[in-house]
């Protein structure tokens, strides 16, 4: 047998949408011969695949992977058509699986489990987005998948420590600031993070509602609803669900002085299942 190129691989994906490893495999397996290698693909179900591309992929679900010492994380959506299949388990063990491989691998080529899932399940299947983090330093990584999983948080939690970021009571309080994240969609983690155009936004809104008002007096109206806006939406400033006597930043320094450790809340990526990126 004649050895198979890379043309005859291209030239085979290109007419049956299958990913490049299966296309090998069915040129090897028949021999170099095109047509056989078609019926081949056809047969296993994966030349399904390319019919399929085309499909919208709006349902879905967000999968997580944390590092065995917490040092690192992944959320990763993937996304099928519909929410029957969200919920189907060989699915959601594909995605966890992709969430690992792309934790340990972010290069990885998932092509070929991708075609492989969509010709056992019969929907078009997208791997749309991903995002890892790390701690800076001293700290860990902590996750939380809500039910469903239509929602995903990642979190990096900064100590001043490797200690208190091993305790118990550091971890409880990363799964719990998950979970506030994952119900509140905060905008980032501090006002000095706030996209300058939306800050502008804010005061422009503000500005408008003040028209009017005495020209003195406007100015700590805008401030006030500035201020108003960054407690809503910037994490540190926001009250904590489970204790609204609380801050999250005034809840990181009362767990700090409980612990004997300075506790800071450094990333944090929130993913909802067909949002933009």
């Amino acid at each position: 047998m004649s050895a198979i190129s890379k043309d005859d691989v291209l030239n085979l994906r290109e007419k049956t949408g299958a990913g490049l490893i299966d296309c090998k495999r069915a040129l090897v397996e028949s021999n170099g011969d095109i047509d056989e290698a078609i019926s081949i693909l056809r047969k296993k179900g994966v030349a399904s695949a390319a019919k399929k591309a085309g499909r919208d992929a709006g349902e879905g679900i967000v999968a997580q992977c944390l590092s065995e010492d917490r040092t690192k994380g992944i959320l990763v959506e993937v996304n099928c058509e519909t929410d029957f299949v969200a919920k189907n388990d060989d699915f959601v063990s594909f995605a966890s699986d992709v969430a690992r491989q792309l934790l340990a691998n972010p290069d990885a080529d998932l092509e070929a489990q991708r075609t492989e899932q969509v010709a056992k399940i019969g929907e078009n299947i997208r791997i749309s987005r991903s995002s890892t983090l790390a701690p800076n330093a001293t700290g860990l990584v902590e996750s939380y998948v809500h039910t469903g999983g239509k929602v995903a948080v990642l979190l990096t939690l900064g100590s001043s420590t490797t200690e208190a970021a091993n305790s118990e009571n550091v971890k409880l309080l990363a799964k719990d600031l998950c979970m506030h994240i994952a119900a509140t969609s905060p905008v980032c983690v501090s006002r000095d993070e706030v996209p300058a155009d939306l800050v502008a936004k804010e005061k422009e809104i503000a500005l408008a509602q003040a028209e009017g008002k005495p020209p003195q007096a406007i100015e700590k109206i805008v401030q006030g609803k500035l201020d108003k806006y960054f407690a809503n939406s910037c994490f540190l400033e926001q009250s904590f669900v489970k204790d609204p006597d609380h801050s999250i930043k005034g809840l990181l320094e009362k767990t700090g002085k409980e612990i004997g450790a300075e506790l800071s809340v450094e990333k944090f990526v929130r993913f909802q299942v067909g949002e933009e990126a």
